[in-house]
């Protein structure tokens, strides 16, 4: 693939649900590897909850942080539902070898995205434990006082988190699956990820809303829901990718 090509113009608004329904597709067709995947995020977020359960200052930004690292974290589903258009059905073991291959393009961009991650999980500790009225330790604590307080504290939240997932979503949405898929650069990817947002700003702001209206179904269900949210996700954004960048 060459910087200079340009994105597809069919993409819709349209666009994100049938993504949705191809990676649905592909989890069903191959589930074992995806619902790994997903059982993985699962029990580390189950076991960041045990952590920090009680230092929930910390834990909302603990969580918020893995799911900026999650593309990355992601590349195998990829590579899942690449296979399934080849025809090729792998398994766990096919993977594994993909990580072990250690390509360097992909351990810069997840050392990038976990220097972004661990950014806003300092922030996020820092804000709440700064500005909140009172000591913020427990889930009924972060709801009481800075969800439904009046000092503006989640608003602020809110919006430094904004300011800082829009760019490592751009920087992310196309970036894995370009890295997987072709020889480009690392830098090459990102600017290609980046032109796939500029090109079509409202299917993927939809996308991005997809995205965390289904992620935060997966955390309301004491993080089981992920077990089948995050290979869902995993498998729909190859075919976002294809969509964009075919």
């Amino acid at each position: 693939m060459n910087d200079s090509q340009q994105t597809t113009p069919s993409v819709t608004l349209a666009s994100p649900f049938s993504w949705l329904a191809r990676g649905w597709a592909d989890l069903r067709r191959n589930p074992v590897p995806g619902l790994l995947h997903g059982l993985a995020f699962s029990l580390f977020g189950i076991l960041l909850y045990k952590t920090l359960g009680d230092r929930f200052w910390l834990l909302a930004g603990a969580f918020s942080g893995l799911l900026i690292v999650a593309p990355v974290l992601a590349t195998g589903l990829y590579e899942l539902s690449r296979a399934g258009e080849q025809g090729r059905h792998i398994g766990i073991g096919e993977v594994i070898a993909l990580w072990r291959g250690r390509d360097p393009r992909l351990v810069r961009f997840g050392l990038l995205l976990g220097v972004a991650g661990t950014g806003w999980v300092l922030t996020s500790a820092g804000l709440i434990t700064l500005l909140s009225p009172v000591p913020v330790s427990r889930p009924l604590d972060f709801l009481q006082h800075v969800v439904l307080g009046d000092s503006g504290l989640f608003a602020t939240w809110l919006l430094l988190g904004a300011l800082l997932a829009a760019p490592v979503f751009a920087s992310s949405v196309l970036t894995i699956p370009v890295l997987l898929d072709t020889d480009c650069t690392l830098w090459q990817a990102v600017r290609l990820s980046w032109r796939a947002v500029a090109d079509h700003p409202v299917p993927l702001a939809l996308w991005a809303s997809l995205i965390v209206l289904l992620v935060l179904i997966g955390l309301l269900t004491q993080l089981f829901g992920l077990i089948l949210v995050i290979p869902w996700l995993g498998h729909a954004s190859w075919h976002a990718y294809r969509d964009l960048r075919i």
